[in-house]
């Protein structure tokens, strides 16, 4: 599912708002970080807060090159939440938690500057 696109490709082609629409970015809290075990490339399991109406849920991240399981509960971060869920070792991974890659291809995690409401979405 990790999609490594070309960094020095121009822009996608276009698209109209509804399909922008169709991608629900929400943001949550990170409750918790745990190694995900026997997975092929470094992961974590993150749980995920995105409040009342989104709920808690799970995400299979890639991010052990910038980040520690402890240093990331607290965490602000933003996932589309209309994927399927996708089984990811053991766990079902039910959000697509999003990132940048770093100049060497390390993920940095895609994260609001500022407090907003859990589950606000993104426009």
């Amino acid at each position: 599912m990790h999609l490594v696109p070309d960094q020095q490709a121009g822009a996608a082609e276009w698209i109209n708002f509804a399909q922008f629409l169709a991608v629900d970015i929400r943001v949550g809290k990170l409750l918790a970080a745990e190694p995900l075990r026997h997975a092929r490339k470094p992961a974590y399991v993150l749980t995920i807060d995105f409040g009342d109406i989104i709920g808690v849920k799970k995400s299979s991240a890639q991010i052990t090159e910038h980040y520690t399981p402890e240093e990331l509960p607290g965490r602000l971060v933003a996932a589309v939440v209309n994927l399927p869920p996708r089984q990811i070792g053991k766990i079902m991974s039910e959000v697509l938690t999003l990132g940048f890659p770093d100049a060497s291809g390390a993920v940095v995690l895609f994260t609001p500057d500022r407090e907003v409401p859990l589950g606000s979405r993104l426009f």
